[in-house]
């Protein structure tokens, strides 16, 4: 049986260029097509399109772009109960024996379709109703042919190992969530917690870190589904706009979001925490060279996170520490992610990275983790670029753990907004009166003892820098 993942080689050029355009009649339901390529036909006809007969197996980025796409108009389950009803229902003829025979004929293929959706959409089958069609649908096959109905027995068990894993994962990241939803009376008291630890005190390697922030971004990666994409595409059509069917929270996706704002928010605060200003300078060319190992890695995610941060007014504003730094290196990386002309060096280091992936001979050279981009509102180009998604989340990441690192990086704590502003003005004072507005205001609207822990945050911190410096 072959990979059930689609891979972006799978797609062709754009299907709305050219001019030749013909029909295909699918029991009175037309088929759309451009220069031979499916492009659009009625709900029913491509719904028949996708299910497979004794002697027709639909094209695999068929499978996944009508599986992903799809779910825009009807429910997943009102999908998988028609599939199963033309898979069975539809070529029955009344005779036993002729039945059977025609069940043990187009099984494989009725397994190899099934499985395709289970692994490369797990997610869909949350739903009980999606699972007892799956049930019902062994069932059938078991009448027919007993080796098919022990291929989807282990499909079953695969899927629910998967949704046990993916159950476990989802879990572990709404824990910290929760932590921040308390009221705001019992926020003060977070802020009480000394931190006796900073980044370069844990892992002052820059190419170390960024080994370590690649198997986060990788493991974060692996657990989002292809439909939470459909999910944010939804989210951003216009209101007026047809009602749909996609109504599962983009949890893992939004968490892989968290995370790129969390990292931001780290290198902030590693950054302003210092009183020195060459303990703050070393710290700011430190991330310098992290974000540039991200990119010799192939992790743009984690670079664009850490420019982010260095970006953030609390960072951009301490003139005399980057007045230490040599920030020619710096500059380039802001370079590649110039967002003119719809990001252009940036997906030219993407293409590259891609390509160096494509031929690569050791598993270093195969990671190619994008950032976050605007999705195309077409449904062949989006299912294009979430099945290479799909093929970069199967690289499995080359770099050893270090356990110590990691842990640091998920839950250090981390300064809010207000808290970076003021630490930042603690580091470098004011420049006008606005500023000296700002601070002032800042102070008397964060808690006593957040202040306070804000400097001994600061101190705790020099003597970590002074330790290795």
């Amino acid at each position: 049986m072959p990979q059930t993942t689609p891979f972006a080689a799978k797609f062709t050029p754009n299907p709305y260029s050219g001019t030749r355009t013909h029909y295909k009649q699918v029991e009175e339901c037309r088929l759309l097509y451009h220069n031979n390529n499916l492009v659009s036909g009625s709900l029913e006809a491509l719904i028949q399109h996708l299910v497979p007969t004794v002697d027709y197996y639909p094209d695999r980025s068929y499978i996944f772009t009508f599986l992903l796409s799809s779910r825009l108009f009807l429910h997943p389950f009102e999908l998988m109960s028609r599939v199963c009803y033309l898979c069975v229902e539809h070529h029955r003829v009344g005779d036993p024996q002729i039945d059977k025979k025609r069940i043990r004929d187009i099984a494989p293929r009725i397994v190899q379709l099934l499985t395709e959706w289970t692994e490369t959409f797990p997610y869909d089958f949350r739903d009980e109703r999606m699972m007892r069609s799956l049930k019902e649908m062994t069932h059938r096959l078991a009448l027919g042919d007993e080796l098919s109905r022990r291929a989807m027995q282990r499909l079953i068990q695969r899927l629910l190992r998967k949704m046990t894993i993916l159950g476990q994962y989802e879990e572990t990241i709404a824990t910290p969530a929760a932590t921040q939803e308390k009221p705001a009376s019992q926020k003060a008291k977070q802020h009480v917690v000394r931190r006796e630890e900073c980044v370069l005190s844990v892992c002052d390697d820059p190419f170390v870190l960024a080994q370590q922030l690649t198997h986060i971004e990788m493991e974060r990666l692996s657990y989002i589904g292809p439909e939470e994409f459909i999910q944010a595409f939804v989210q951003k059509r216009p209101s007026g706009s047809r009602k749909v069917s996609v109504k599962r929270r983009a949890s893992n996706l939004e968490a892989y979001v968290e995370w790129f704002n969390r990292l931001s928010y780290l290198v902030a605060t590693e950054i302003c925490l210092p009183v020195k200003k060459k303990h703050r300078a070393r710290v700011l060319e430190f991330f310098i060279d992290v974000a540039r190992e991200c990119f010799n890695i192939g992790n743009f995610n984690s670079m664009m996170a850490i420019i982010t941060g260095m970006n953030m007014s609390p960072v951009a504003r301490l003139k005399k520490t980057w007045s230490k730094v040599n920030t020619d290196k710096f500059e380039i990386l802001e370079h590649q992610m110039d967002p003119s002309n719809n990001f252009y060096n940036y997906r030219t280091a993407l293409r590259g990275a891609t390509q160096r992936s494509s031929t690569a001979h050791t598993a270093r050279e195969k990671v190619v983790h994008p950032s976050l981009v605007p999705m195309p509102h077409k449904f062949w180009e989006l299912a294009k670029q979430v099945s290479e998604f799909l093929a970069w989340r199967q690289v499995i990441c080359p770099f050893e753990r270090n356990r110590t690192t990691l842990q640091y990086l998920i839950s250090i704590s981390i300064f809010t907004e207000d808290e970076l502003q003021l630490a930042s003005y603690e580091s470098e004072g004011p420049e006008n009166s606005v500023e000296r507005d700002t601070r002032r205001s800042l102070r008397w609207s964060l808690a006593p003892e957040t202040f306070c822990t804000v400097e001994r945050k600061v101190s705790a911190q020099n003597w970590c820098i002074g330790n290795i410096f």
